[in-house]
């Protein structure tokens, strides 16, 4: 079981390894006797957040070729490798790079942490500051937390493609994350655990981009 996560601004009041300790976190939960959770992977593809100090992106490109790597290295010796997905912006090398491999004769497959379903809410806002108020309190600086653009992504979908986050939201917030509390961050965890638990125990991977369904 691989984390993936990102090494990204998530506003002033969340670090940059958000993403990943998520990723961490939901493999953490996960493992068994059977299952081995390797180190996690804290860069990803990250460009719509380049315009903001902190952040770190390899690009969808290198992305796809490291996930196929590591997923070859990987099956040399274990059964299944699945990757834990905690960002995003990995979504497209995961299409490419987990296909691949499952056409290669390999079993993987990758699976979403999900932390909202609100298109208003989808970056440092609501749910994912509550997520970390209850994964890591000592890490969250609610001082410092300012509303961001709360409009639904489909409507800033087309100003995020030409200029990045940066083009929507001077703070880098996509959501509100002042409204966020350790009971909301308890119980958006437990949903998404159970999620995480029940595509794990399916193994059903989607034949056209390899996520666990």
């Amino acid at each position: 079981m691989l984390p993936l996560g990102a090494t990204e601004q998530h506003g002033a009041h969340l670090p940059t390894q958000t993403d990943t300790l998520l990723a961490t976190a939901t493999a953490d939960v996960l493992t068994a006797a059977d299952v081995h959770v390797l180190p996690a992977l804290a860069y990803g593809a990250s460009g719509e957040h380049q315009s903001f100090p902190g952040t770190v992106s390899m690009g969808t490109e290198v992305l796809v070729q490291t996930l196929i790597e590591l997923g070859r290295s990987v099956s040399t010796w274990a059964t299944r490798f699945v990757v834990v997905n905690g960002h995003g912006g990995n979504v497209d090398a995961l299409r490419q790079a987990i296909p691949l491999l499952r056409y290669e004769g390999r079993d993987a497959a990758w699976l979403p942490c999900r932390t909202s379903v609100d298109p208003a809410d989808t970056h440092a806002g609501h749910a994912e500051t509550s997520l970390m108020l209850h994964l890591h309190p000592d890490l969250v600086r609610m001082d410092r937390a300012v509303p961001g653009c709360t409009r639904p992504l489909p409507e800033i979908l087309p100003a995020l493609r030409d200029g990045g986050v940066a083009a929507v939201s001077p703070s880098g917030v996509l959501g509100d994350p002042t409204t966020a509390t350790t009971a909301e961050g308890l119980r958006l965890w437990e949903e998404l655990v159970a999620d995480a638990r029940g595509r794990l125990a399916r193994w059903a991977p989607g034949k056209a981009d390899g996520m666990l369904r």
